[in-house]
């Protein structure tokens, strides 16, 4: 049995709780408000992010950070990109021994350009980490609790630490392999959420099924260009966090960025729709990212730039689409790779 604290307590940092607390692991997620915490430990519900799920007895909630992560051998990071930081450097004053980290957040600062594991590594001390796996993959909160089949990559250079995550989180219904390219997971898993958003804007406008394939058939030509044009391995793109977790987050009405991207297609602004959702819709902050990454590496993303027209430039999301519709003629295979 091994002590594992997650920090965050949103819809994904419980279901992947629960599946710690499933494999008998000593389990404490962390809530920043005490009522929430009290609520998974006296009713074993989280009402707000996962309504109608029972979660297990022996998963514990703590309020306090530091009692949450006293003694734990792993720390699960399940919090917003925009929190990272901030959590990351509050560790170092509570740590006392070197922990294995991962971390399950997808996106990219904007400004500084960096990934959530770059991010992390600036943040804690390296004296008081043993490495950083990422956890990503085709996997929606509200299915994990349910104990439907899910499957997810662990990523880390380092191949003994990758297997360490796998074996702490894999079971008969969490299945889990193990990559070393954590670029190209972390850029998948990232950039999927700007395509979910133009595949809601899409399918807001009613243009159906034929554009929607389109949009992540060439969506991942996009993140592919940009992945490998950074480093990243071009196979990473064809498994679970590339194209797995692209079909996931475009199709599904569990996605925060698809059903954002879908007010917006249906005329409702920013503003509103961020105000509705009442959740962290990471694809907004990451496209701003994307576009500025896109420019840094020469690499052409018309996707994310007809996006970010709508998201930050008061663009009318079916001019945008007229926009990508309108382009130069171009070969399929030779554009795919950036050579057009």
């Amino acid at each position: 049995m091994t002590k594992v604290t997650v920090l965050g307590a949103g819809s994904w940092g419980t279901a992947l709780a629960t599946v710690l607390a499933d494999n008998g692991h000593d389990c404490t997620i962390w809530a920043r408000r005490p009522e929430q915490a009290e609520e998974i430990n006296s009713r074993h519900t989280n009402e707000r992010y996962l309504p109608g799920a029972l979660l297990p007895e022996n998963l514990k909630a703590e309020a306090s950070l530091e009692q949450a992560v006293d003694g734990s051998d792993v720390i699960v990071v399940a919090v917003p990109t925009t929190g990272i930081r901030g959590v990351c450097r509050e560790l170092n004053n509570i740590l006392e021994k070197p922990v294995l980290f991962a971390h399950v957040s997808k996106g990219i600062e904007p400004d500084s350009l960096k990934r959530i594991s770059e991010m992390m590594a600036e943040e804690i001390r390296e004296n008081l980490r043993q490495g950083i796996v990422v956890l990503s993959g085709p996997s929606h909160a509200e299915e994990v609790i349910l104990r439907h089949p899910t499957t997810v990559t662990a990523a880390n250079e380092d191949p003994e630490l990758a297997v360490r995550i796998q074996d702490l989180f894999m079971n008969r219904v969490f299945r889990v392999y193990t990559n070393d390219d954590v670029i190209g997971v972390e850029i998948g898993g990232a950039l999927k959420n700007i395509i979910a958003l133009a595949a809601g804007v899409s399918d807001g406008l009613g243009y159906g099924d034929n554009a929607k394939a389109a949009l992540i058939t060439r969506g991942l030509a996009e993140i592919s260009r940009l992945g490998v044009a950074m480093g990243a391995n071009p196979m990473t793109f064809s498994g679970l966090t590339g194209l797995g977790d692209l079909i996931v987050t475009c199709t599904s009405v569990h996605s925060r960025n698809w059903r954002a991207g879908n007010m917006l297609g249906k005329g409702m602004s920013l503003d509103e729709v961020l105000e509705q959702m009442g959740m962290v819709v990471e694809g907004v902050r990451t496209t701003k990212a994307a576009r500025q990454l896109a420019e840094s590496c020469s690499v052409p993303m018309p996707i994310t730039q007809a996006l970010y027209s709508v998201l930050f430039e008061g663009a009318e999301p079916r001019k945008a689409v007229d926009s990508l519709m309108g382009r130069l003629k171009k070969h399929e295979i030779e554009d795919l790779f950036g050579m057009s």
